[in-house]
């Protein structure tokens, strides 16, 4: 049986929980701290993924009317709200824990997750990719990268929502919506409160998760303590990097600069923002990816970009492959022909 050391991180800003988030995974590779899940509260935030072009999926100005702070997550995936409402969690762990790929672990820990909740009186299921569902409707999002042997995975449960708030912070893509045929993003998610006509206590939820995750996957949780030094790291990430503006904005409407061509894979939630260069346009003189996508590690999205960077159109799709031939890559959302095959709906 593995022991996990459990600890409640209590309420802070989205962008304090990510600077810790960060904080925990460099203490985990560097072994200051073993096998952890930590609870996590935020105050109202509306939290992009890794890859996640700012401007394109929150709205800005009312996120500044609200007082909702805007932060860039160190996973994928896709923009959400938090406040009090939600509870989030997070595994941190190596990643023979678990065991398996990406996929894999996903599977099961989103499983683990979805048997815990179930106790709580509903019937939590997990659904590909990475969501946990009741009848249809989400109640959990997750997401997860490596980093070398050290696994770090995240997932929400939505105690209580307000819809007209989150939709009012997140501009919802319509792949989305399509995918799941629905008219608007308040018909795709579900809360506790709305399930079980009363929204249980977060030690409840707590409870419950941790319940899954001893019975599904056979750990020991345990009672934990966060070490000063991984405290004093995390404000240093959140001082420099993760709680600036800067960090947050990193990727801002890339289709504003001259000559940006744009298109996206067949599924829509990866896009592909080009720009060329040569006497017959027929070289990449930049490309930038955004999307809600899970790719590990997350600069390998990064490393591409400058890969391509003055490949010849023809040889884009050979090129792609070749990156990811030699690369040790974990993607859940996205396959590598779909990057080229972006590229190639830009120029067309």
């Amino acid at each position: 049986m593995v022991q996990i050391a459990v600890i409640d991180t209590g309420l802070r800003t989205g962008r304090e929980n990510i600077s810790h988030d960060q904080a925990m995974i460099d203490a985990h590779v560097e072994g200051l701290i073993g096998d952890s899940f930590k609870f996590i509260h935020f105050k109202p935030c509306a939290l992009i993924g890794r890859h996640q072009d700012l401007a394109q999926e929150l709205k800005l100005d009312e996120c500044a009317k609200r007082g909702v702070q805007t932060v860039r997550r160190v996973t994928g995936g896709g923009a959400i709200y938090f406040d009090a409402g939600q509870l989030g969690w997070a595994l941190i762990c190596d990643r023979k824990t678990v065991g398996g790929n990406l996929s894999e672990i996903t599977e099961k820990i989103c499983t683990a997750a979805a048997v815990g909740l179930s106790t709580l009186g509903i019937d939590a299921q997990f659904r590909p990719r990475n969501d946990i569902e009741v009848s249809g409707q989400k109640i959990s999002g997750t997401g997860g990268f490596f980093d070398g042997n050290t696994l770090m995975f995240q997932g929400t449960v939505l105690i209580d929502l307000s819809p007209d708030v989150m939709m009012s912070v997140l501009n919802v893509p319509q792949h989305k919506l399509d995918k799941h045929d629905l008219d608007k993003a308040t018909q795709r998610v579900t809360c506790l409160r709305a399930l079980l006509g009363e929204a249980p206590s977060i030690a409840a939820v707590e409870a419950a998760l941790m319940a899954g995750f001893e019975t599904h996957l056979g750990f020991d949780m345990v009672a934990g303590f966060m070490p000063k030094a991984v405290e004093e790291l995390a404000e240093q990430y959140h001082r420099e990097e993760i709680g600036t503006d800067e960090f947050v904005a990193e990727i801002n409407d890339p289709a504003r600069l001259p000559n940006v061509l744009v298109g996206s894979n067949e599924k829509g939630n990866l896009k592909a923002h080009v720009r060329l260069e040569g006497p017959r346009s027929n070289r990449l003189r930049e490309v930038i990816f955004t999307g809600d996508v899970f790719v590990t590690p997350p600069r390998t999205l990064m490393d591409l970009e400058a890969h391509l960077r003055g490949v010849n159109i023809d040889k884009l799709e050979e090129q792609t492959h070749a990156f990811f031939n030699r690369t040790e890559v974990g993607m859940i959302s996205v396959q590598p022909g779909e990057f080229s095959a972006a590229i190639m709906s830009a120029i067309r």
